[in-house]
């Protein structure tokens, strides 16, 4: 039997044990709260959702009070208003008033809270923090000055990507939320995934604009500017022009970035399917030298850092492969110089991800030619909504377009990478048809796609079989990676994605996200798969193209020199 909770003299029932928020919100009813985040312990730090219990004097917090017998409560009565608002206040009196200039003015919690609030004024000074920007990441600025110090980026970074990168210091009015030493992020292990940022409620930690970089170039009739956009922007920036969540907006996009003035406009699926097809050559040469755990991905600039600064005994396990956008960057500046009437021009590879740390990825000399990055310019998705907006085109009556051959695959296996365990998923799809020469039929592989953090599955192919795995969530990594070293779990192939849910909860998407609006894209991801015609890499006609006029064959010299890198252990300041 429940307990009876009376709730603004509205009956409900709650479970013992539960908090009066989980109560709440169950049954509809909204209570305010900034500290409070899913599926970890409450801190009961921020007081904002500070709820009246009759028979208590004092006000408690809803996100950590513990319902024990029935209890009448009032969530929005006159106390609770006061002592919401006066918390807002305190919080406002050292915040900068630069909401006009703010990257995140439209979709910052306290800037809804004191809207909510009605608070039209400052009543509470309160002297400016001395703190200053941060701007020494390529992915990710700190403002500190801006910090409200919930410490959702703190328990982020420690209890779901086992990073520990920002913690509090010093105390009282001097606390504040830091790196060691004080020093700034790129001395840090920071892997750039940018999940702080989207847990941050204000400004205090943006991405590393580019947007306006892009000015110098994309008007210059002496240059190329080639733009490719990942699967997981394409079923997400539509939330920030006013779709329904989870609409695929890939034509669209494609028709955008033509008019706005890219000469060329690309997929990062295309990458995606060059990058399973040298997998599946990787694979078979390891399954051949008889190791244990076989192959682990690359795809994700965000772990491959985290693997060569926390664990580099494991740099050997992970594919040589660069990632899908950093593969397609390279193709494109082998490509595109040579054909007719760019000569002497100089080719610009923009890159629109829902991932920050494939700013980081960028500037990482492996990943370059000749010291010259592959990849010039960064935008994550929530960039690409301000550049659409900036263009001014109305999107209901564009036609949707599709991207430039030759770099064009029609097939849906690229596209799968936006979701946690759709690399995999294709991989094994081009796997089974390369060593049995018959195709494996989809449907097969969709129990592999229950929505858990980590999920395996065993696929006889041949007279083998290949326990396929995926994990997401750099803390869900190092738990599974524990119980790989100890024996009690054994995996052939496993994909890894830092961020939970893979790319389309990357640290670049749309704000705020909350679980329903994932489903919504990771549902387009495998609507996109279940209409195609074409499941595979290896049957896409420009895949084969590719390897036919520019790569010859999977493995071979060519791909070597442009798709292949090397990973090394990285000292950082813990």
């Amino acid at each position: 039997m429940g307990i009876r909770l009376e709730v603004n003299g509205r009956a409900i029932e709650a479970v013992k044990g539960e908090t009066v928020l989980t109560a709440l919100n169950r049954n509809g009813m909204h209570v305010p709260t900034i500290c409070n985040l899913k599926d970890l312990s409450p801190s009961g730090a921020c007081r904002m959702c500070v709820v009246e219990v009759k028979g208590l004097e004092t006000l408690v917090p809803a996100c950590s009070f513990p319902i024990e017998e029935p209890m009448t409560i009032l969530t929005h009565s006159p106390r609770v208003l006061r002592a919401r608002k006066t918390n807002v206040e305190l919080l406002l009196s050292n915040h900068p008033d630069d909401c006009l200039y703010c990257e995140r003015s439209g979709s910052c919690e306290l800037q809804s809270l004191s809207e909510d609030l009605n608070i039209r004024e400052r009543r509470i000074p309160g002297k400016k923090s001395p703190h200053k920007m941060d701007k020494s990441s390529p992915a990710i600025v700190r403002d500190p000055a801006k910090c409200i110090l919930c410490g959702r980026c703190v328990r982020i970074c420690e209890e779901i990507m086992s990073t520990s990168c920002l913690d509090f210091a010093h105390r009282g009015n001097e606390l504040c939320i830091s790196t060691t030493l004080s020093k700034p992020l790129n001395f840090s292990n920071c892997t750039s995934c940018g999940q702080c940022l989207i847990s941050c409620p204000t400004g205090a930690l943006i991405e590393h604009v580019q947007f306006p970089e892009l000015d110098a170039h994309i008007h210059e009739p002496e240059k190329i500017v080639v733009a490719q956009f990942t699967p997981a922007v394409a079923v997400s920036v539509a939330e920030q022009l006013g779709y329904k969540p989870g609409t695929n907006l890939s034509g669209i996009i494609t028709a955008v970035l033509r008019r706005y003035g890219f000469d060329h406009v690309l997929e990062t699926s295309f990458g995606a399917e060059m990058m399973m097809m040298e997998q599946v050559e990787i694979y078979k040469k390891r399954a051949a030298e008889g190791n244990g755990l076989l192959l682990m991905t690359s795809s994700c600039p965000s772990w491959v850092q985290f693997v060569e600064q926390s664990y580099p005994e494991l740099i050997p396990i992970l594919s040589t492969l660069k990632s899908p956008q950093q593969i397609l960057g390279a193709l494109i500046k082998e490509w595109y110089p040579k054909q007719p009437g760019n000569e002497n021009k100089e080719i610009v590879s923009v890159v629109i991800t829902s991932c920050t740390a494939a700013k980081t990825e960028a500037r990482r000399v492996e990943m370059s030619k000749s010291g010259i990055p592959v990849i010039d310019l960064v935008l994550t998705t929530r960039e690409l909504a301000r550049l659409i907006k900036l263009s001014g085109l109305d999107l209901d009556r564009l036609e949707p377009e599709q991207p430039d051959a030759p770099f064009y695959s029609p097939g849906s296996a690229g596209k799968l990478c936006g979701v946690a365990g759709g690399e995999i998923e294709a991989t094994v799809r081009t796997l089974y048809s390369n060593l049995t020469g018959r195709e494996l039929p989809p449907a097969k592989l969709h129990r592999f796609r229950i929505h858990k953090s980590f999920r395996e599955m065993v696929i006889e192919v041949g007279d083998r079989e290949v326990i396929m795995g995926t994990v997401s969530g750099l803390s869900n990594a190092v738990a599974l990676l524990k119980e790989i070293k100890n024996g009690k779990r054994k995996v052939d192939l496993l994909e890894v994605m830092a961020c939970p849910d893979g790319c389309v909860n990357g640290g670049g998407q749309p704000l705020p996200v909350d679980e329903k609006v994932l489903r919504n894209r990771s549902k387009a991801v495998y609507d996109l798969d279940n209409g195609s015609k074409l499941h595979t890499a290896h049957q896409s006609p420009s895949i084969q193209k590719i390897y036919n006029e520019v790569l010859g064959e999977p493995g071979g010299e060519k791909s070597q020199e442009l798709l292949f890198t090397t990973f090394k252990k990285r000292e950082v300041l813990l």
